[in-house]
């Protein structure tokens, strides 16, 4: 199945800048934000928010009332009669949301998809569990965010145990990994470059938090916040956070909390909406693929490969490259495997710098691979990243003139 009936109107996406944990979003109940965010953007653009006939709407972590879904935040927006569904598939959850909205617009099913992808990682909710036949009858809870992280459902395992079980696996060093984040830092510096030039080309900066109540302003963010600073001295200062092991907390990422949106529709409506009618946005493929049990860092290589096959292209045909790398580790087996340059992905910068807030960081690095590839006057892009349960999605977009 190709998707020759569907492409993304150039420019016609946005994303907030990301906060670091408990940082200046921590207090915006992440559906509600996302939809402020959406319903603002829609208004410059003068877009009308009932013109969408379906919406996607992706989120990992559990707010008040999401049990209502995709139609919640399409209402705040202004999409009060839009149907809409709800995708949760942790860090693939905005590669997924993509996948699902091209396909109703290919199938002739809607016309024009809205997709948004929200999480906040700060404050998650503390969840409990009734078993009424345990023993005592007390249930269960968990802490959704950060007993996920450290507590595999299928095994116990951390994230972190997967990348050394990958790190062992393509023989990757603790030097290799400070080096690839050293690089990944530098290329996030000319996202800065010229007052956040790229970075302005989907988001708006600076940027105003809005207060709780979305009623009047809270704080302005002048980019993403909780960046790093990173030297090649301090990186190697910094001792690997297991026993024996070669990761350290300068070669992962960081929880977030952040929103991103994104227009899927028809050729002829995407040159109205396009910021540049002569500039062509489509989606060649996509893949998906799972790894052996406690291998996640190593998912994305298999996906990539089947999102390739199923553009009919060569790694050796994409232009650019942007993975979701929670880990360097991601990366340098990722290279390996595909025999890339692994100095040559991720360009402008990566969650692995940015910051991960879960459903958002995908549908982020699409954005930023679509302006990649506009800077470089066309191409095919890649995107590829792992997901919890040692699983991965890739997409395969293409950048044209008309």
């Amino acid at each position: 199945m190709s998707f020759d009936r569907v492409e993304i109107p150039y420019g016609a996406y946005w994303s907030t800048p990301f906060a670091k944990w408990q940082g200046s979003l921590q207090h915006l109940h992440a559906m509600k934000f996302a939809a402020h965010v959406a319903k603002g953007w829609l208004a410059e653009r003068e877009i009308d928010p009932k013109s969408f006939d379906t919406g996607v709407f992706g989120m990992t972590n559990t707010q008040y009332q999401s049990f209502y879904g995709a139609p919640w935040p399409l209402y705040d927006l202004g999409a009060t009669h839009t149907p809409g569904h709800m995708i949760t598939q942790v860090c693939a959850t905005g590669a997924r949301v993509v996948f699902a909205g091209a396909s109703e617009v290919q199938l002739g099913l809607a016309n024009q998809a809205l997709l948004i992808a929200a999480d906040r990682c700060s404050n998650g909710p503390h969840i409990y569990y009734p078993a009424p036949k345990g023993p005592g009858g007390y249930g269960q809870s968990e802490d959704q965010v950060t007993y996920n992280m450290m507590h595999d459902a299928i095994a116990g395992h951390s994230m972190l145990d997967t990348a050394e079980n990958v790190a062992r696996k393509f023989q990757i060093t603790k030097e290799e990994q400070d080096e690839v984040t050293l690089r990944r830092y530098a290329q996030y510096q000319d996202a800065l470059a010229d007052d956040h030039a790229f970075q302005r080309r989907y988001m708006t900066l600076p940027f105003s938090v809005p207060k709780h109540n979305f009623k009047g302003e809270d704080a302005v963010m002048a980019s993403d916040e909780g960046v790093f600073a990173t030297t090649a001295e301090g990186l190697a200062k910094l001792r690997p956070t297991q026993e024996g092991g070669t990761v350290t907390f300068g070669s992962q990422t960081h929880p977030a909390d952040g929103n991103v949106g994104l227009i899927l529709t028809t050729p002829d409506r995407a040159r109205e909406l396009s910021k540049d009618p002569s500039i062509k946005v489509t989606l060649r493929g996509f893949g998906q693929s799972r790894a052996d049990l406690k291998f996640m860092p190593e998912a994305p290589i298999a996906a990539s490969q089947r999102a390739l096959d199923h553009a009919g292209v060569k790694i050796t045909d994409i232009a650019a490259i942007k993975s979701h790398n929670p880990f360097a580790v991601n990366d340098l087996a990722f290279a390996k495997a595909m025999g890339i340059d692994v100095m040559g992905m991720n360009n402008y910068g990566c969650s692995l710098i940015w910051g991960h807030p879960q459903g958002p960081t995908g549908l982020r690095a699409i954005v930023e691979l679509i302006e990649e590839l506009a800077i470089k006057g066309g191409g095919l892009g890649l995107f590829q990243g792992c997901a919890a349960g040692d699983s991965s999605m890739a997409v395969v977009v293409e950048v044209s003139a008309i």
